[in-house]
């Protein structure tokens, strides 16, 4: 699929692996509407900090990233680079400094090769095409070990409305927001406020709940741009008829492409939904599920296919959320392994071994103690989690 007005392009600069894709460029022919949810990380890095700035105008034109280099906790210079790889991308494509938006990920604290910007602006620049989508997803990968991409079409107001969405991360994920990049282009005519507004709503019940090992990274954003060449009556408020299918549109794509950063989460062989219902409130379920998700426990335990619910009652008693253990359920997929808080016996514990053995499944905990229900997405711990981040840096 491809947008009309978006052209995109992808080169191996050499910023830290030689050829391989890790420099991309994303280009709207008019000023399209931007809005983005950044880290809540209290040390941001450069390209966050200079794009939240940039995008208090609702507006953007450009969009530069870059893998193998997080210029993070960079001091001065950092910003200065990030200020010059903007200015080179405005100045080649003939727009305001103002409008390019900059994101990198990679390793934190390493000064940022500019050189390698400057060799390969002009290569950029001039490969910039409606199908090179999947180029730029591919240069935004560190440890991925695949490009991540959603693509949609929506019926507005009589008009074809697409979407296209790609993501990056694999570590250092859990979202709050953060922990990953994910970058979404649309033709749709939506003001800013209504943009704005659908991006945070559908990065809380998506990207908000998943984990792969807790940590939140410095260099999270999500953006979302809209060029408005679909040409479908504009969205405006968020009364107008076509708000909530825009919405509920944006979130299906949130949520593939979270789901798809958590199945390839660093060394995961198994993408697990914890879901606690019965909860007094949302958000105690949602913190309950998101303790069990996190534990290392837990974790290690569905990565040796071990159905060890003592981990994941002990992991909910020291959630911070009040319950009774004696009414609390636990299923694995449809499999009752605990009810009333008491175990029910070997042969649950072997179907329940069973479940774990799936690539994906689903721990259901109820409390029964009120209707509060929430998921988390979460997957397995295992040795080359271990690996793949002893030596990250070499």
């Amino acid at each position: 699929m491809i947008i009309k007005g978006f052209s995109l392009s992808a080169v191996a600069a050499g910023i830290k692996y030689q050829d391989r894709l890790d420099l991309g460029l994303v280009y709207s022919s008019t000023p399209a509407v931007a809005a983005g949810v950044f880290t809540t990380n209290q040390v941001k890095a450069a390209p966050v900090l200079l794009s939240i700035d940039r995008l208090k105008q609702g507006r953007c034109q450009a969009l530069l990233v870059n893998s193998g280099n997080a210029n993070a906790c960079t001091g001065k210079e950092g910003m200065e680079a990030a200020l010059h790889t903007s200015r080179l991308v405005a100045e080649a494509l003939a727009i305001p400094e103002d409008m390019v938006l900059v994101s990198s990920t990679g390793v934190i604290g390493l000064p940022l090769n500019v050189a390698a910007f400057e060799k390969n602006m002009d290569s950029l620049v001039v490969n910039l095409s409606e199908d090179h989508f999947a180029q730029v997803a591919e240069a935004i990968m560190t440890t991925d070990t695949v490009p991540k991409t959603v693509a949609r079409t929506l019926a507005v107001g009589g008009r074809e409305v697409k979407f296209l969405g790609m993501a990056k991360g694999s570590g250092m994920i859990m979202p709050h927001m953060a922990t990953m990049l994910a970058f979404i282009l649309t033709d749709a005519q939506i003001s800013f406020p209504e943009l704005s507004s659908a991006l945070k709503a559908a990065v809380e019940t998506t990207f908000n709940r998943i984990t792969v090992d807790g940590d939140t990274s410095t260099n999270d954003m999500v953006l979302v741009l809209a060029n408005g060449a679909a040409d479908n009556p504009w969205i405006e408020d968020d009364q107008h008829p076509d708000y909530a299918l825009f919405r509920d549109c944006l979130e299906e794509i949130c949520k593939e492409l979270a789901l798809k950063i958590v199945e390839d989460g660093e060394g995961a062989t198994k993408l697990i939904t914890i879901r606690v219902c019965g909860a007094k409130e949302d958000h105690a379920a949602e913190k309950m599920a998101r303790t069990v998700a996190n534990s290392s426990l837990v974790k290690t335990a569905f990565f040796g296919e071990d159905a060890n619910w003592g981990r994941i009652l002990g992991a909910m008693g020291r959630s911070g959320i009040r319950f009774n253990p004696d009414r609390v359920d636990i299923a694995f997929g449809d499999v009752v392994i605990v009810k009333n808080g008491v175990a029910q016996g070997c042969e649950a514990e072997k179907k329940a071994t069973q479940v774990l053995k799936k690539n994906q499944f689903t721990v259901c905990i109820d409390l029964q103690d009120g209707t509060g229900c929430e998921e988390v997405y979460t997957c397995d711990l295992s040795i080359d989690y271990v690996k793949i981040n002893a030596d990250y840096r070499s």
